[in-house]
């Protein structure tokens, strides 16, 4: 029998985690044939929370999730984890600038990035989901070091979609013929869209 493979996922209380969580043990991350031990992550008061997730997961009877624990200490979900997935994170609030979000993620980060390199497998990969995800992304492979640097990864897949868009807009065709799109950066003014390698119904 093959294997499940651990997936660690971080404010897994919020509503991207929640919706994240019923995907990965329904198959739809790793495929109809790979088992799955989910390992959830939360702070201390979201923790009870989670309880109510759990029933629903049990009562789904997912054939593919071989086991769920929940917790709220992080080297307890990252022990041993193929992925880890780091959704949870402090939201902007009115008023916050992009730099004071950066400060409010900063310890956040720091503290879950020495977590996976001090617990996670010999074949972690972590996707960074939470905003700003490349900042947050930088700062927890920074204190990781045992990981290596292909091994990470930040979504950025809204802006992606934006500027892949725009230019669809611009060039008067259907969204799904521009392909390769780049973006670096973070939100805002520090972002660059790369069209360098993007093509438009497969042409540059």
């Amino acid at each position: 029998m093959t294997q499940p493979i651990r997936i660690a996922v971080t404010g897994a209380g919020g509503q991207i985690g929640y919706a994240l969580i019923f995907r990965i043990a329904s198959g739809g991350l790793f495929g109809p044939d790979q088992p799955v031990a989910l390992r959830l992550l939360e702070i201390t008061p979201v923790l009870p929370s989670l309880n109510g997730t759990l029933m629903e997961l049990e009562d789904c009877a997912f054939p593919l999730l071989a086991d769920v624990v929940a917790t709220d200490k992080a080297e307890t979900a990252f022990e041993g984890a193929d992925w880890v997935v780091l959704v949870g994170g402090l939201p902007r609030k009115e008023g916050m600038s992009r730099a004071d979000l950066i400060r409010a993620n900063g310890p956040i980060f720091t503290g879950q990035g020495r977590a996976i390199n001090a617990a996670a497998g010999p074949n972690v990969r972590i996707a960074t989901i939470a905003n700003p995800c490349n900042t947050n992304c930088l700062i927890a492979k920074s204190h990781a070091p045992k990981v290596p640097a292909d091994r990470w990864f930040a979504m950025t897949r809204l802006d992606q979609n934006r500027a892949a868009a725009q230019l669809a807009k611009k060039a008067g065709v259907p969204v799904s013929q521009v392909t390769c799109m780049t973006i670096w950066g973070n939100h805002s003014d520090t972002q660059y869209p790369d069209y360098k390698n993007t093509r438009i119904n497969g042409r540059p």
